[in-house]
């Protein structure tokens, strides 16, 4: 009897300890003493817990953040690096102090250990380092190291995705550790489409940068992607101020209806390239660029051209606020402007062209060349740098920005404001009580501020301000600089001098016998002739809750989202005429000094300035729901879901018309559903169901569904030993559809355009009889779709020895229904040019995009870090509906980039009379010489007519967008000071020169330098002279686009460097932008384009900065 009993409570008490034991705790204190934990831990588990009071003394104060972890687990972490140790008996818990370690007293001697992960696996591959010092060794295969250390040491354990620990070495010979998971690691999380995900768990191509590398001397953003930001291609067009950002695009251009650009998402609204680039640094938290369809299938009809997802600065609960203050000032300069011939060479070279063309233009005479180059009188003898005498050698800019950080447990905040000031290189002149360069203020300021309402509500207001004062002369800036190449540098002054007192007017240079306001523009006159005086405001007020649902089930989240954006437009032009004058009775004294009368070309123009105002604006209201499901199941399973409405609602301020004062709508419903397997087996679901107005009913919604899978081999049981190698190898594959519905940037393309005051019907024998009526500019097409782009995705992300990183992503996409005007279809009877639009078009484009980066600290304050990207980015037309090139399929662009060019195909230039006899007829334009272009026949064997013409011209060139972009540079810090550069380039890319062709039959226009030391001469005809025979006729023949004006325009360009010290928290930096340019081109700046180069020159600009933390 007794036996029974003692058997039943000895089964009862064993039944009660596996049931404690199976009991889960959860503990969340920082710098909490150790006995608090114990009693925490005793009162969850209802273990006893014996220790000796004198036993805690020398222990360490506790930080742990564990919920519903098992016994052991939560005492692991409470007993961490601590002087004690513990043991489980039964139902009790045993604490009590460690054994003092084996001491050996040598100066300097060999310690070795063993390092083991929370498991109890070896780990290989963990860095062991003598702190301080460049002594470093690795943990073998069997998580073994030995290294030699002195008395006094401390050893570095770290390990990518752990927990660094230092150990003191006091005397120690064997020091065994035991690595502790950075959860924050682990949990690194990345921002996707309307939500976060662990970085180990993404299967799309998603690529990230941090805030500070966006930090370059220019105001503009976006001019910082280029080669950063593999997947982007980016280029910067122009450097004037206000206008100087760059046109970006994600993963090339896949469809020519001319919606290229990204969908841009900032703190979950969609916003303009214009709101992205008035946004500084510092009040950035993160940027991704979402590029398959896996990241963007869920944005639905407006993700098909990539998304860039922007998320701004929340508080932090802090002490104290921190403020921070960066300024800087910048000085910046023209990297290439074109070189000009002086007065005597263009007069030199203007004769010589009339003379060798037969041309009826009057000769300049020798008088005029000799007294030029003379110098004699700058009226009567002219000689004008025309570039020289209105534009600066540099520009001045300022940016400051302020911002502070803070709040408590219940509320925080950050509070942002930066001023950028930009000036342009345009002079100013006395001439008039307005200044004409251009002066671009922009004033940024963001708001953030989050309340947690309880422990399971947050809600959150953040508010984007933006003001843009815009002040520069009434004729923009392009035209200017293009004025100042069409003008000649002899014909007239700036203006002449006023000696009436009395008279208070401007005598502005001019030359009669043209057109005074083509081509003898006085270049001056047009740009001090007024000013422009524009005012932009944006406000973007975005409202976010969100409620944690876990009295239903762990996991469960509802939020909500509501947005306001508002621009606002008004821009002044106030404008006057002025008076050309030019020399009469021209009479030379007899000390050499000319006496002359000035008469005034024209009509008299008044000086007084008229005004021309107007306004413009838009608005959008945002509204956007959701529901989300996150949880891990048995410790293994990772489910997520989601599920979001949102509707979008965009209107005009000011509509000219019936359609523009009717709001734009989207509405739609987007899903995602992942699930992973112990981080190595990882699968994704997205979806987008979003309807637009653009089409009629049953085609007005369109489903874009995305799937996709993820393998993390290097999670497997079987390469832990080669973690220490390659600590992660992860391979992704996705395949998805995305919509597009902005099409041919028209609304209600679906529904007929009937013009009820057309030009009628004309019909008749003789096509003589005209009838006024009703007439069809655009046919009904209830057919009108989605444009849709199917897209593939392969990647994979690979560490290698914890420093250098490796993410390659290869693609391809099919982008049809593409939206445009048939141009199959003939015109026909009633019609009045009736456009008929389908969705026929159909692109491919695919390439890869590479980023590897490479960190390694040396010790002593020394780190360095290397970071490159690669991007390929192909387009070809599949369909365009172009006409059947059955006999010339030389002029097709199918199978052609977007935007390859037609043009001749250049053969040398012709040696004489007999060499243009023995050729083919050339019916291009213009009398033909020697000299002159000569072409090949490209269809002589199609057609056998021995001409050539416009049939004979084929696809040439490089799309002017580059398929290729790429960036690498190096970063170091010593101690307190730092160091970087980074180069960016471009290749696949080129393009036509023209527009520069001097004299030119209707303008004066100026001589580039290189066209007159590398013209043909007749007095050395050589065929093959950089530029033809000169023509002041009009020549199309030596105009036209040909493989003659063809130019590479790739390039290199060291495009940042930067030096910086850093004391406390202060740092002063001098850094540089577009700094060097290397290139075949040497005519301008290459990234700025085709054309004749003349137009506001990209910037060089050095900047020294100042940074203080408070």
């Amino acid at each position: 009897m007794k036996l029974t009993v003692v058997l039943i409570i000895t089964g009862f008490l064993q039944v009660s300890a596996a049931t404690y034991a199976q009991k889960k705790i959860t503990v969340s204190v920082e710098n909490a003493p150790i006995e608090l934990i114990l009693k925490t831990i005793r009162k969850q588990s209802g273990f006893s817990v014996f220790f000796i009071q004198r036993d805690l003394k020398n222990a360490l104060p506790v930080t742990m953040n564990v919920k519903e972890v098992s016994l052991e687990e939560a005492l692991e972490k409470c007993f961490y690096n601590q002087p004690l140790t513990y043991i489980i008996e039964s139902n009790t818990v045993v604490v009590k102090e460690k054994a003092p370690p084996v001491k050996i007293n040598r100066a300097s001697f060999t310690i070795s250990g063993r390092v083991k992960d929370n498991s109890n696996l070896p780990l290989p591959g963990v860095s062991v380092r003598v702190k301080g010092s460049t002594n470093v060794k690795s943990t073998d295969n069997l998580g073994k190291y030995s290294i030699q250390v002195e008395l006094r040491d401390s050893l570095e354990f770290s390990y990518v995705g752990y927990v660094k620990q230092v150990v003191l070495v006091k005397g120690m010979e064997n020091i065994d550790v035991t690595m502790v998971p950075n959860e924050g690691s682990l949990d690194e999380v990345a921002v996707v489409g309307f939500g976060k995900q662990k970085k180990i768990s993404i299967v799309g191509a998603i690529q990230s940068i941090k805030p500070e590398e966006l930090r370059i001397p220019t105001s503009n953003i976006s001019n910082a992607f280029a080669g950063k930001l593999a997947g982007v291609i980016a280029v910067q067009r122009s450097g004037q101020p206000g206008a100087d950002g760059s046109s970006f695009y994600i993963r090339g251009i896949s469809t020519f209806n001319g919606a290229t650009n990204p969908l841009i998402i900032l703190d979950g609204v969609a916003v303009s390239s214009g709101d992205l680039n008035a946004l500084a640094p510092e009040v950035i938290e993160s940027f991704s660029i979402l590029k398959d369809a896996t990241a963007t299938a869920i944005y639905g009809s407006r993700g098909a051209n990539g998304v860039m997802i922007v998320t701004t600065k929340s508080g932090k609960d802090l002490d104290k606020p921190r403020i921070n203050v960066r300024l800087e000032n910048s000085v910046s300069a023209p990297t290439k402007i074109p070189k000009f011939v002086s007065g005597t060479d263009y007069m030199e070279l203007f004769n010589e062209t009339i003379a060798g063309r037969g041309s009826s233009e009057v000769p300049y005479t020798q008088d005029k060349i000799d007294g030029t180059r003379n110098r004699l009188d700058p009226y009567v003898y002219p000689e004008i740098d025309w570039y020289d005498e209105m534009f600066k050698k540099a520009a001045y800019n300022q940016t400051v920005n302020l911002n502070i950080l803070g709040g408590g447990k219940k509320v925080d905040y950050f509070l942002s404001a930066t001023l950028n000031n930009n000036s342009g290189l345009i002079k100013d002149f006395n001439v008039n009580t307005f200044k004409n360069n251009i002066s671009v203020k922009r004033y940024s300021f963001q708001n953030n501020l989050n309340a947690n309402l309880s422990q399971d509500t947050r809600v959150s207001l953040k508010l984007n301000t933006q003001l843009r004062d815009f002040r520069g002369p009434a004729k923009d800036a392009e035209g200017i600089f293009a004025d100042v190449m069409n003008a000649s540098p002899v014909d007239f002054p700036l203006m002449f001098p006023n000696n009436a007192a009395e008279r208070r007017d401007v005598f502005f240079g001019g030359r009669s016998g043209g057109n005074v306001n083509a081509g003898y523009l006085n270049p001056f006159a047009e740009m001090v002739k007024g000013y422009t005086n524009n005012f932009q405001t944006t406000v973007i007020a975005t409202f976010d809750a969100e409620q944690k649902l876990n009295f239903i089930t762990d996991g469960l989240t509802v939020k909500g989202l509501a947005s306001f954006k508002n621009w606002s437009n008004t821009n002044t032009v106030r404008s006057g005429g002025y008076n050309n004058y030019e020399l009469k009775n021209l009479v030379k004294n007899p000390d050499g000094t000319y006496s002359y009368d000035l008469s005034m070309i024209g009509t008299p123009q008044s000086a007084a300035l008229g005004t021309e105002n107007s306004t413009s604006g838009d608005r959008m209201l945002y509204f956007q729901s959701s529901i989300e499901y996150n949880k891990t199941l048995a410790e293994k399973h990772n489910v997520s879901g989601l599920l979001l409405y949102n509707q979008e609602e965009y209107s005009v301020n000011n509509p000219t018309d019936l359609i523009s004062s009717l709001p734009r709508r989207r509405q739609g419903i987007a899903g995602r559903a992942t699930y992973g397997f112990d981080n190595k087996y990882l699968a994704e679901f997205n979806f987008g169901y979003n309807g637009s107005e653009n089409f009629a009913k049953g085609k007005r919604f369109g489903f874009f569904p995305s799937v996709a899978v993820g393998y993390v081999l290097s999670s497997e049981s079987f390469f832990k030993s080669l973690s220490g190698t390659i600590p992660l190898l992860k391979f992704r594959a996705s395949w998805g559809k995305v919509g597009n519905d902005q099409i041919a940037g028209a609304r209600f393309l679906y529904m007929s355009d009937l013009n009820l005051t057309g030009q009628g019907y004309t019909t008749g024998l003789d096509m003589n009889y005209v009838k006024n009526g009703p007439t069809f500019s655009r046919f009904t097409n209830n057919d009108i779709t989605w444009e849709v782009g199917e897209k593939i995705n392969v990647g994979m992300d690979l560490n290698l020895m914890n420093k250098l990183n490796l993410v390659i992503d290869f693609y391809r996409e099919n982008r049809s229904g593409i939206f445009l005007e048939r141009a199959g279809i003939p015109g026909f009877f009633g019609t009045d040019g009736t456009k008929v639009y389908s969705n026929i078009g159909e692109v491919r484009n695919q390439g890869m995009d590479l980023s590897l980066d490479y960190n390694h600290d040396f010790g002593n304050g020394f780190f360095m870090s290397l970071k490159g990207t690669f991007t390929f980015a192909r387009n070809k037309i599949i369909n365009n509906d172009e006409p059947p090139f059955t006999k010339y399929k030389n002029l097709s662009a199918v199978g052609y980039p977007i935007g390859t060019q037609l043009g001749y195909v250049a053969d040398r230039l012709f040696i004489d009379d007999a060499d243009i006899r023995a050729h083919a007829l050339q019916q291009i334009g213009g009398v033909i010489m020697p000299g002159d272009i000569k072409y090949l026949d490209i269809t002589n064997g199609i057609d056998g007519l021995n001409i050539i013409n416009s049939s004979d011209m084929v696809r040439m060139g490089y799309p002017g967008t580059p398929e290729v972009i790429y960036g690498f540079g190096p970063s170091f810090k010593l101690k307190k000071f730092d160091f970087s550069f980074f180069f960016q380039g471009v290749a696949n890319t080129s393009f036509f020169i023209n527009g520069f062709h001097p004299f030119g039959p209707r303008t004066q226009r100026n001589v580039l330098q290189f066209v007159a030391d590398q013209r043909w001469r007749a007095d050395d005809p050589n065929p093959y002279a950089t530029y033809p025979r000169l023509s002041k006729l009009d020549l199309p023949n030596n105009t036209e686009n040909s493989s003659y004006w063809l130019r590479d325009a790739s390039f290199l360009k060291l495009r940042n460097v930067e030096l910086g010290y850093t004391y406390k928290s202060a740092r002063i930096y001098l850094s540089g932008y577009n700094v060097l340019t290397f290139s075949k081109f040497k005519h301008w700046d290459p990234e700025q384009g085709g054309g004749n180069g003349l137009r506001y020159p990209s910037q060089r600009i050095f900047n020294i900065g100042l940074q203080m933390g408070f």
